[in-house]
């Protein structure tokens, strides 16, 4: 059979080629507010009754300029390949010279960066070298059809999370991948970087489900983590872990059977009561989908998805369940006034107020996110304006962490959907610049969105959010001083990478197929004054071997995809390319030598496992401290640990609230990191369990290891 190759990595597609020839059946798909013309006529282009076929969506939803240029650009490359001359099999075609012009546009971004870094104060010499091969790690993400071959703007792009955990009891973390198609994976630590697949033995690859996230957490206090996976419509699954790597699922008896089963995202373990017993929080998004099954069971894309915000009725609320006890949930969001609706894909919690209750914030890809204050486990109280009287419109990843080491807990927010406007798209094709990456959206958005949508908007940061946190529920934005703006972002994960003493973060980012090719940020800390570029200098960037697209989908245009717009006159296999781009992260001591590596969930791809060499580029001093609660809850979550040190520049205290928010759309079950800087040794160690019991360590206290703290009775 003929194979052919076309790449496609650049073009913004909002409408992709085989949606095409289905224009009649769906409305041109869009993330963005788009601005409304007249009529929604739509110029004409490409094949002979194309036009016409859009023409009569106008009235519905119209084509914005940059859609018609997208439109233009597919046509004009598909005539270009199935032509009457077509060359022969094996032809590339790439209108926009996209792979060449990328890369070297990422040269040039590298030899800025490195130039920018001999001014930086903040320690940077060490790199990260991508080690999927060595790891033995063979996990590989799959995308639904329409994130993919019959890519159309819906909401499975955003792609999956991951968690980890010890989840046999070795000591070593472990690694719980998460997927569309194909099933789940967990891989067990072999230690020394080098991991075995486990998830037939384990019971948790959940095959036939269209799986979002994970998360790890001890839900029945017996030292073991369990295991909470989200889906889309196929309903959310608990597993209990019993020992040894084995689990199993207790979703029935559990009372997280959610019915019916909803577009469900990320899920939050923490004790709201402080009664000992983690409980837990379901993010819900909205109906993106409809009924009608493709490929693998999953339930079609709405063309209209990205506009779902916009009607109250496909709102899906979010769930709060209380732990009650022998591995039972019980529903009580309406109980605890905790009802919330807002497209929401993640949450976080944190005791904001400092009352020993912890507070929760839930994101809104379309909107505004919402801020819930404790009433002292007996009811939620929406208290957004009195901390954050503005958010991201298009929130995707948060977390709260001491970025400045005053002991306050600060809050960063990344947002995805406020830079996916067709006109910055565009732009984006040819600009790789950080200047233009690191700028706020409003510009953009002013232009392509409909006054009544600015309006509803104006309430909103059009880009991510940084919260500077002043003391007595005192917030200031200061993302664009700090440094914290980035492009496409997904999620992120917080921690010191370079041992410090100030957390580092790391940030998903890209779109993959059909749009160009966007860098993952590393954002390192300088002394708590500003974040500093540094994914070129730290070897993050480029990907290895230059890879920033690989071979995305085949059709078979003899077969099953001959009604595809890309088989048009052609027949055989044709492999379509497109970008590659990370989705969810983790960091943690993959190798146990005491510096903190990186590993991804890629979007139709395998992970990048990415390890330090920081701990051979100069002496490091660190500590990982594992709580056990004993009256609080086992995994200790809502406890603040401060590690107090005397170092050469004086006495330094670092603090850390443990929410087991690992990354994008995911918590994990893993120890607390604090790098020490230059420390010889600690002062003493502060805990306030959520009990509200405060513990102290002075004596003895060890560094460079793993020091296990039991909760006083």
């Amino acid at each position: 059979m003929k194979t052919s190759k076309i790449r496609i990595g650049g073009p913004p597609l909002d409408t992709a080629p085989n949606d095409v020839a289905r224009q009649a059946e769906r409305r041109p798909p869009a993330r963005h507010l788009s601005r409304s013309s007249a009529n929604g006529a739509v110029p004409e282009a490409g094949a002979p009754g194309t036009v016409s076929r859009i023409a009569r969506m106008g009235n519905i939803w119209p084509l914005t300029s940059w859609e018609c240029a997208a439109l233009l650009l597919i046509l004009n490359s598909t005539r270009a390949l199935f032509g009457a001359d077509t060359a022969a099999a094996g032809q590339i075609v790439n209108p926009l010279g996209l792979n060449e012009n990328t890369l070297r546009s990422l040269e040039e971004n590298k030899q800025k960066q490195i130039q920018a870094a001999k001014g930086w104060k903040v320690f940077h010499d060490f790199q990260f070298s991508d080690r999927y091969e060595e790891s033995g790690i063979r996990f590989e993400h799959h995308p639904v059809d329409d994130a993919a071959k019959n890519y159309m703007a819906v909401h499975y792009d955003h792609g999956n999370g991951m968690a980890v955990a010890d989840v046999d009891g070795d000591g070593r973390l472990d690694i719980y991948f998460v997927n569309q198609l194909g099933g789940n994976q967990l891989w067990r630590n072999l230690g020394h970087g080098k991991f075995e697949d486990i998830t037939a033995s384990a019971g948790v690859g959940l095959e036939d489900k269209i799986c979002v996230t994970a998360s790890f957490a001890d839900m029945d206090n017996d030292g073991l983590p369990d295991l909470f996976v989200t889906t889309v419509r196929m309903g959310n699954f608990l597993f209990k872990n019993l020992g040894r790597g084995k689990f199993k699922d207790i979703t029935l008896e559990s009372g997280l059977e959610l019915r019916p089963a909803r577009h469900s995202s990320g899920a939050v373990f923490f004790d709201f009561n402080n009664d000992g017993l983690l409980d837990l929080f379901v993010t819900n998004v909205g109906v993106y989908t409809r009924n009608e099954k493709g490929r693998g069971g999953f339930y079609l894309g709405r063309s209209d998805a990205f506009q779902g915000w916009r009607f109250p009725a496909r709102s899906e609320q979010s769930i709060l369940y209380r732990n009650l006890g022998g591995g039972k949930f019980k529903d009580v969001s309406k109980e605890l006034a905790l009802e919330h609706r807002g497209w929401s894909g993640d949450a976080t919690f944190c005791d904001l107020n400092e009352d020993g209750y912890p507070d929760l914030y839930v994101l809104s890809m379309s909107g505004e996110d919402r801020y819930y204050e404790n009433d002292r486990g007996k009811r939620f109280v929406e208290k957004t304006a009195a901390y954050f009287p503005k958010t991201p419109w298009g929130s995707m990843g948060v977390k709260f962490f001491d970025y400045n080491l005053d002991g306050r807990m600060d809050l960063f927010v990344t947002d995805m959907h406020s830079d996916m406007t067709g006109l910055q798209i565009k732009a984006g094709e040819k600009d790789y610049s950080a200047r233009f990456e690191k700028q706020k959206s409003e510009a953009w958005c002013s232009i392509e969105w409909s006054a009544e949508n600015l309006a509803r908007a104006s309430n909103c940061i059009l880009g991510n959010a940084f919260y500077q946190n002043q003391g007595q529920g005192k917030f200031i934005e200061v993302s664009d001083k700090i440094g914290a703006e980035t492009y496409w972002p997904w999620g992120i994960s917080v921690a010191d990478l370079n041992a410090d003493g100030y957390e580092d973060v790391f940030v998903t980012a890209g779109m993959g197929y059909p749009l160009r090719y966007a860098i993952n940020s590393v954002l390192l800390n300088e002394g708590g004054q500003q974040f500093v570029d540094s994914e070129f200098v730290l070897g993050v960037e480029p990907r290895k071997a230059n890879r920033i697209e690989k071979e995305f989908f085949t059709l078979d245009c003899s077969g099953e995809d001959k009604k595809n717009a890309l088989c048009r006159e052609k027949t055989g296999l044709l492999t379509v390319i497109g970008t590659t781009s990370s989705r969810s992260s983790a960091v943690l001591d993959l190798d146990d030598d005491g510096d903190l590596d990186i590993v991804t969930n890629e979007w139709n791809d395998h992970p990048q496992v990415l390890i330090s060499n920081l701990s051979d580029k100069k002496q490091i001093h660190y500590l990982k401290i594992k709580l056990i609660g004993t009256v609080s809850n086992r995994d200790g979550l809502g406890a603040t640990v401060k590690v107090h040190v005397a170092s050469p520049e004086g006495a330094k205290t670092y603090t850390r609230y443990h929410d087991g928010k690992s990354g994008y759309l995911s918590q994990s079950s893993m120890p607390l990191y604090f790098g020490l800087d230059d420390a010889p040794q600690i002062d003493r160690i502060e805990v306030r369990w959520p009990s509200g019991k405060t513990q102290t360590l002075t004596e003895k206290i060890p560094i460079n290891t793993l020091l296990t703290i039991t909760e006083d009775r």
